[in-house]
């Protein structure tokens, strides 16, 4: 099987695991963290597959746009005025899922 057959965000994004869904757009879908590091700890994960930042190209600047514009949205969801987003790039930076996700957090957390 290929990785995007074996990811669990993919997985997520297909509706094939259940995830308790705070914000969805044509582009993405946001859940809590299983593994919370904050009072408030939301994924947002792109329902395109990028393993990560390290592999985007020029042309995937709309896609990591249309990301970035759906933070302020799902923050607002979640009612915080202030947060933080932390995307962790590769292993040695604590990345688990090999699907490009952004971790927003609130400023009582953080995500190591």
């Amino acid at each position: 099987m290929s990785a995007v057959n074996n990811c669990i965000f993919c997985k997520i994004v297909k509706k094939e695991i259940p995830a308790k869904l705070v914000f969805e757009n044509k582009d993405c879908i946001a859940f809590p963290d299983i593994n919370p590091k904050a009072k408030v700890h939301i994924l947002i994960v792109p329902k395109e597959h990028q393993e990560g930042l390290s592999v985007l190209k020029d042309s995937d600047q709309g896609f990591l746009g249309r990301l970035m514009v759906a933070v302020p949205q799902v923050a607002k969801k979640m009612q915080l005025d202030s947060f933080r987003i932390i995307i962790n790039s590769g292993k040695g930076a604590g990345q688990t899922v090999f699907h490009l996700h952004l971790h927003l957090v609130s400023p009582d957390g953080v995500v190591a």
